[in-house]
């Protein structure tokens, strides 16, 4: 019997060879190999006393979560103490990169008599750094407006002085050797000049960001492996971490995440997404989150199993076999596939070779199946459903020989139907950033292709448009969310074209869900300054924001029904989502 404390795939990866695991693209993330531990997310009541006492590494984030290191034997012992609730695996966290000011609304409420600019809130950037030199996130005297920068990969939190000190130094070198702290990508330096930039280093007020008088809170999460990709643990961490700063010092504060990945039910139940329901309920914060860009990917398939008619034998080829067919591009290193259904329902499920051999059908009790075709392995396990949700995962992990690829060609899922009450199945491939662009579905669907943590409850998710031609843009995740069926994303905004500043100095032109969601997130930071820090509202903040931002939302063309799974409630307007006196 598996341990009902832990998920699934935690499960999966503890029952898998560690040879084998290593070669799979999921199984190991959050494996620390010269530790032989595990970083895990956990959810907890009490104290962890009785862990720290075991030799455990944890650190105690707010709402009952904790981020731990565990060594791989003491796993079982540690889920098995009564404060411990559930246990999961890290996921990896990808990019969702992608004219907003004037498109949305928002230049008109910095003049007079507003002069909205983000001053007395703060912003924070969870992302891939920030190029602190850039004369964008400076004052007018020259002096730093970050209030502070925890840069993960080195362990070390740089305050405000220390970066006055390093860009009063005269050059990028002495600052570099007093604040060693580098935005490799630019990602995080461009998200955090979208959101609060003050246009200085470039062409001034036209490439100035949305709460340019803003501070900031910097975190770059730290790296998972030789990808360099963050874990959830990390940017948990990280949420943390701002909050925590922003409630000591009293301070509204605007939080954007601009990462995402599509591993889970989407449907708001995994720890990440419960941490951030229930983190946005400390201080006077918003959480935001870009939709992802998985649009277009090709990566999401779904459908409707019908139920079986009275008499009808399960599994008979009335019960209209359900076939789902997955292109995999030559060159594929290890990927997987997650299948989730209601735990309600129950399929036959077999799988296809591009040779046409058939493997399975694989039975739920069977546990985890094995086979090895040509020179693929394919791991299969039926997952079981968890304390925050009714889902069930068939989890599919698809692994080459060792310096291998994947078997190129037509893969089928093969399901039929036995017991059908709901009906619905969703598969999902990994980010398409990771992935060759022709390797996706034959028969996609664009719905439900939000990336997660955006798919939960309490953070406003934000969708891209294109601002120049006021059209949807196709690659921006759509909802609505799994099972839950909640407007996702809340609404658009610019994403497409945008002018942000560069890591290294200067300006360059942005295009992605990631860049829209700063959007938002500054003009949240504005609407807390009218708000709390101007008097106006001293309880604008969290859902209030976002319901202010639902009415505000404007119609865009094409698009007659509201809310809807492209947009939500349309497009961000944000001086019509601050009651304003006429």
């Amino acid at each position: 019997m598996k341990n009902q404390k832990l998920e699934n795939l935690l499960n999966l990866a503890l029952d898998t060879p560690p040879q084998e695991r290593a070669r799979s693209s999921e199984l190991e993330t959050g494996y620390l190999l010269e530790e032989q531990a595990w970083e895990l997310i956990v959810r907890y009541s009490g104290s962890l006393d009785a862990v720290r006492a075991m030799g455990i590494r944890a650190v105690e984030l707010r709402g009952g979560y904790a981020v731990m290191t565990v060594p791989e034997p003491l796993i079982e012992a540690v889920s098995a103490l009564p404060q411990i609730e559930y246990v999961e695996m890290p996921k990896r966290l990808f990019f969702s990169a992608g004219r907003a000011r004037a498109s949305s609304c928002v230049n008109v409420l910095q003049e007079e008599p507003y002069f909205l600019s983000g001053k007395g809130v703060l912003v924070a950037v969870l992302d891939s750094g920030i190029d602190y030199y850039h004369e964008a996130f400076r004052t007018p005297e020259g002096d730093t407006r970050i209030a502070a920068l925890w840069d993960q990969t080195l362990d070390r939190v740089f305050s405000r002085d220390e970066i006055n000190e390093a860009v009063h130094s005269g050059s990028r070198e002495t600052a570099r050797s007093l604040v060693p702290s580098a935005d490799g990508s630019g990602h995080g330096t461009a998200v955090a000049g979208i959101a609060a930039g003050s246009g200085r280093g470039g062409a001034g007020s036209a490439e100035r960001g949305l709460a340019y008088e803003s501070e900031l809170l910097v975190v770059k999460l730290g790296h998972a492996g030789p990808r360099s990709f963050p874990r959830t643990t990390e940017l948990m961490r990280g949420v943390d971490f701002a909050v925590s700063r922003a409630v000591e010092r009293s301070r509204p504060l605007a939080v954007n995440i601009s990462f995402g990945n599509t591993y889970g039910s989407h449907d708001g139940s995994s720890l990440l997404e419960t941490f951030l329901d229930d983190i946005g309920s400390y201080g006077k914060t918003v959480i935001v989150t870009g939709s992802g860009n998985e649009g277009a990917s090709g990566g999401h398939a779904s459908g409707q199993a019908e139920p079986l008619q009275p008499g009808q034998p399960a599994g008979s080829r009335r019960s209209r076999e359900i076939r789902e067919e997955l292109s995999v591009a030559p060159y594929e290193s290890s990927f997987s596939v997650q299948l989730w259904k209601s735990y309600t329902d129950t399929f036959r499920v077999s799988l296809q070779t591009p040779s046409g051999e058939l493997l399975g059908p694989i039975r739920e009790e069977l546990g985890p199946v094995r086979f090895s075709r040509g020179d693929t392995d394919i791991l299969v396990y039926y997952g079981k459903p968890g304390p925050y949700s009714q889902a069930q995962e068939i989890y599919f992990d698809f692994v080459p020989e060792a310096g291998g690829y994947v078997e190129t060609g037509i893969w089928t899922f093969v399901m039929q139907p036995e017991r059908i009450v709901e009906g619905r199945y969703d598969l999902w491939l990994p980010s398409a950033g990771i992935l060759n662009t022709a390797t996706r579905f034959l028969r996609p669907s664009p719905d439900t292709t939000l990336t997660i943590p955006s798919t939960a409850s309490g953070v406003i998710t934000v969708g891209a448009y294109d601002s120049t031609y006021n059209s949807y843009a196709d690659f921006s995740g759509r909802g609505f969310t799994r099972r839950t069926n909640q407007v996702k994303p809340d609404l658009a905004a610019p994403g497409v074209g945008l002018t942000a500043p560069a890591a290294g100095g200067g300006y360059r032109t942005v295009t992605g869900t990631s860049f829209a969601a700063p959007v938002v997130a500054g003009s949240a930071a504005l609407m807390m300054q009218w708000g709390i820090a101007d008097g106006n509202d001293p309880f604008l903040y969290g859902e209030k924001v976002k319901a202010y931002l639902h009415r505000g939302a404007k119609p865009l063309p094409g698009i007659r029904e509201y809310p809807n799974p492209l947009v939500g409630y349309g497009a961000l307007c944000l001086r019509d989502s601050l009651p304003l006196q006429a």
